[in-house]
């Protein structure tokens, strides 16, 4: 078996070589054999079947497992020739060709392989930036926010009418042509007038009302109204307002404080603000972060370092550009492109630089976790989307199972270690 091997540059290689069919016969020979001691075929004991009988059962079978195996070889011989550290090929050969011939098969396989580079540096290319701060007016308007959101809504003594944003206690039954419709009453209910809760004019109809007085609040059901029986009809609802109640903003002091930070003791008005302060500052930090610091690293980065990159994995990333744009397209458009290979092929070379780029970053933030022995555990990744889960109200066990069976927590795992990286090299950590 001749084999060539030419070096396309520092991360790729391509193999060629031809396998004679001699190489073929005799491997189908021995896959015939090792068959032979394992079928069981009638007229012949167990393990006595010849091989020219297997052949005749099985031929195209083992035709198609001897090329596999020559292939697999070829490939390995190749691999030693050029060097290369089994652990370093990256996905699996791409074939360039693979014709049939007279006397055997003409292959051309394509191996990628994980890049080296240099990374001294790298230090150099993090941009410059102020950390954000806190001004004492910032801390003082968080606090008056907090303080609101912890308001209980307590009746009012004064007197007076309700007004936008009060909050109510009401009885109230519908009717529709005099008639009282289901679901249409209840006693002592709550609603914050402002809210939307009701139908649209209902709440409005509220304001201007004193406690004690009944009223009659005429409205009309929305057309798509989710009950087809009331859905555009006009109704009349009888209320009777039993009092007013609204938000009475509690004193922002170290009751407050305790209140809020019940797991510290002794916690005062100053640590509430000092825990605020902390809190204005890391939103700050993240969204400088996020919008400025970070993109400006990655095209840094990008920029500084120079090195081949594995084809297979390149290509895999256009395939990945092109079906999210696809999944952006009407059915007109994606037929389009299936009747027009040439459209495709001008979309992927529109992706190829982003699609280069996004590549050469992830070798890049990967050998730089190393060197600086960033890492994040299953545990963390879990703990993170368990975390967001939470904080968006969606059930945090079928997040995470969407995310396994998605095969999503790669990418996840690999964000959080580029975000680590990043925070140490910008000195967001300490």
């Amino acid at each position: 078996m001749n084999i060539t091997v030419n070096r396309a540059d520092e991360a790729n290689v391509v193999v060629g070589g031809t396998i004679e069919n001699s190489v073929i016969e005799a491997n189908i020979e021995t896959l015939a054999k090792q068959a032979g001691k394992e079928l069981k075929v009638d007229g012949f004991r167990k393990g006595k079947v010849p091989a020219h009988v297997v052949k005749a059962m099985h031929g195209e079978k083992l035709q198609q497992d001897a090329e596999g195996d020559a292939l697999r070889a070829l490939i390995d011989a190749g691999v030693k020739e050029a060097g290369i550290n089994p652990a370093d090929i990256l996905g699996e050969p791409s074939f360039k060709k693979y014709e049939k011939g007279e006397s055997g098969i003409e292959v051309e396989v394509e191996i990628s392989t994980r890049p080296t580079f240099d990374l001294e540096g790298y230090m150099d290319v993090v941009p410059a930036f102020e950390k954000p701060t806190a001004e004492d007016e910032a801390v003082d308007a968080k606090l008056q926010e907090i303080a609101q959101q912890q308001a209980p809504f307590e009746k009012i003594e004064a007197d007076r009418a309700v007004e936008d944003g009060d909050m109510t206690l009401i009885d109230f039954e519908g009717f529709i042509d005099g008639v009282a419709f289901e679901g249409g009453k209840a006693e002592k209910f709550n609603l914050k007038v402002g809210s939307n809760q009701f139908i649209p004019g209902f709440e409005p109809q509220l304001i201007g009302m004193v406690a004690g007085e009944q009223k009659s609040i005429m409205v009309t059901f929305p057309e798509e109204y989710q009950s087809a029986d009331l859905a555009g009809k006009e109704a009349e609802f009888k209320v009777t307002l039993h009092e007013i109640q609204e938000k009475v903003t509690p004193a922002i002091d170290d009751e407050l404080a305790k209140k809020l930070l019940q797991g510290e003791e002794d916690a005062t008005l100053e640590t509430l603000k000092a825990k605020v302060s902390e809190q204005i500052v890391s939103e700050k930090t993240a969204k400088v972060y996020n919008d400025e610091l970070k993109p400006k690293l990655i095209e840094a980065l990008v920029e500084k370092f120079t090195f081949a990159l594995p084809n297979n994995i390149v290509e895999q990333e256009i395939d990945a550009k092109v079906n999210a744009k696809a999944q952006e397209m009407s059915e007109e458009e994606i037929a389009s492109y299936k009747e027009n290979p040439e459209k495709v092929d001008t979309l992927r070379a529109e992706v190829k630089e982003d699609a280069i780029n996004s590549v050469k970053a992830t070798f890049i933030v990967d050998a730089l976790a190393k060197k600086e022995e960033i890492a994040v555990d299953d545990q963390e990744v879990s703990q993170a989307i368990y975390y967001e889960a939470m904080m968006s109200g969606q059930d945090p066990q079928q997040v995470i199972k969407y995310y396994q069976d998605n095969n999503l927590l790669p990418a996840v795992k690999m964000g959080m270690i580029e975000d680590k990286l990043f925070g140490k090299m910008l000195g967001l950590d300490k």
